[in-house]
């Protein structure tokens, strides 16, 4: 397979993984979200620092559990770039958001303006189990 060609299904394996995160929290899979990064991945935020899967795990289990919550997490404008065994990658993040009063979520909830758009930052490795997010950055840029 020719270099570039290879460059091309990492950039996608990268941007597949960008995608399965989203759906994986929408939908409520904490360990699946944790299995994206590496064993010593990290997932920062101006609020919120997890370091590891063990701690990534436990978080978005705590999110899990906040059923009364709809959200859908829409990435686009995604960049990835691949350098050998690591890859860097922006994209922009437009997340919907809706909870409950009745602490259960309703679907279809109702609709609004975004909670927040953003970006993520993302650093991923190339380990013998596929490509991995070693470290994710989010960023807000808009907040409702």
């Amino acid at each position: 397979m020719s270099d570039d060609l290879q460059k091309l299904f990492d950039e996608r394996e990268c941007e597949r993984i960008i995608a399965t995160y989203c759906h994986l929290v929408d939908f409520g899979d904490a360990p699946g979200i944790a299995d994206l990064f590496t064993s010593d991945g990290r997932w920062t935020s101006a609020e919120v620092d997890m370091d590891g899967q063990d701690a990534i795990r436990a978080g978005f289990l705590r999110r899990q559990g906040v059923t009364r919550r709809q959200s859908r997490h829409l990435c686009m404008n995604v960049v990835v770039t691949v350098n050998s065994d690591e890859a860097t990658g922006l994209s922009y993040l437009v997340n919907y958001r809706h909870d409950s009063p009745t602490g259960t979520a309703e679907s279809p909830a109702p609709a609004d303006v975004p909670k927040y758009v953003g970006e993520y930052r993302d650093r991923f490795v190339r380990t013998d189990e596929g490509w991995r997010i070693k470290e994710r950055l989010f960023d807000i840029a808009f907040l409702r």
